[in-house]
């Protein structure tokens, strides 16, 4: 295992129970996070992003911000929905935030989940062309995305321009050296595995993922990343590709981690989504050893090279550094961190 970050979904609800009771707080205790991360050796600090809901929405903002406060921690999402983005002033936002962040970010896209509100995108602006889907205009807002960060000049400069241009056909600016080579793809599904690998695209696979075989959930999540990078190996890019899981993960050290995750610990469970059969990872909770012993079983925890812990973050910043404190110390070095 290379790398081991935090997954925050920036959950925010006016209960007394809370400690994220405004998305003030919510925001401003990401960032204070992810500088906690970075000082306890953490290698990434990453985010969910939801729309019409009481969680983190707009990422690029907090993506600058932690870009700003810290200096080595990746920083990424995981995911931003496709549907919902104008792919144009998505890559100037991403570059700017990169290059706030001096080439920090590792951008998670992808298709989108279920949401809050019937065909929020529309909302956005955004309608799928006549034949398409909503997941093909997700996966269509990729692509032109993906082109943009490029960097290929594509528009016609104005031959009086308020400003002298350089020469020839203009590109998105401001423009980050690098950025393409550190975009995800947030799949669920083995096609969605191989065709991210034919796009030059990292992987995301997340604790959920379609139903394929009805094995165990790490069991088929490995097939995935298998199946990821021979398509890779195939399409003949230069570069190694990422892969990362996240994988919720608590250990028990003292009596406030009993109380909260002590019965935590449980079994993989099949739901359905879009109408497809889906399949959940288990979460891990249990004394350092233990986890050591579960998690050296986790066959995709093993193929990955990134490992991304969700943090339950309504209870509060000191308390998740305690948590990614405990993984980090007493539980990632035996299984082969650092």
């Amino acid at each position: 295992m290379k790398k081991i970050g935090f997954l925050s979904f920036g959950h925010w609800t006016p209960s007394a129970g809370s400690a994220t009771r405004t998305a003030r707080d919510v925001l401003q205790q990401s960032i204070e996070l992810a500088v906690a991360a970075e000082e306890l050796g953490a290698d990434g600090a990453y985010y969910r992003v939801h729309h019409f809901a009481r969680q983190l929405a707009s990422p690029f903002p907090l993506l600058a911000a932690v870009g700003a406060r810290t200096r080595r921690i990746e920083i990424g999402t995981a995911v931003i929905d496709m549907r919902y983005e104008n792919p144009f002033y998505m890559a100037e936002d991403a570059g700017a935030a990169d290059l706030i962040g001096n080439g920090r970010l590792q951008l998670g896209i992808s298709r989108g989940s279920p949401e809050q509100v019937i065909d929020g995108w529309r909302h956005f602006g955004h309608l799928p062309e006549k034949g398409e889907t909503e997941e093909d205009m997700g996966r269509r807002h990729a692509e032109v995305f993906l082109r943009l960060l490029g960097g290929e000049g594509f528009a016609e400069p104005n031959p009086h321009p308020m400003f002298p241009n350089p020469p020839g056909l203009l590109r998105i600016e401001p423009y980050s050296e690098g950025l393409r080579e550190r975009i995800w793809w947030g799949s669920a599904s083995d096609a969605t595995a191989v065709w991210a690998a034919q796009k030059g695209m990292n992987l995301q696979s997340s604790t959920l993922k379609k139903d394929e075989g009805g094995e165990p959930f790490h069991v088929q999540q490995a097939k995935q990343i298998r199946l990821y990078r021979e398509a890779w190996k195939a399409a003949g890019h230069p570069r190694e590709p990422r892969v990362s899981v996240s994988r919720s993960i608590f250990p028990l050290r003292d009596d406030r981690d009993r109380m909260y995750f002590g019965r935590a610990a449980s079994r993989d469970h099949v739901g359905v989504i879009h109408d497809l059969r889906a399949i959940f990872g288990r979460s891990y909770a249990a004394e350092p050893a233990e986890l050591v012993k579960q998690l050296a079983d986790d066959e995709a925890i093993a193929e990955a090279d990134t490992l991304l812990l969700t943090v339950p973050n309504q209870l509060g910043v000191a308390y998740n550094t305690h948590v990614l404190e405990g993984i980090l110390k007493d539980v990632a070095p035996a299984l082969g961190w650092r």
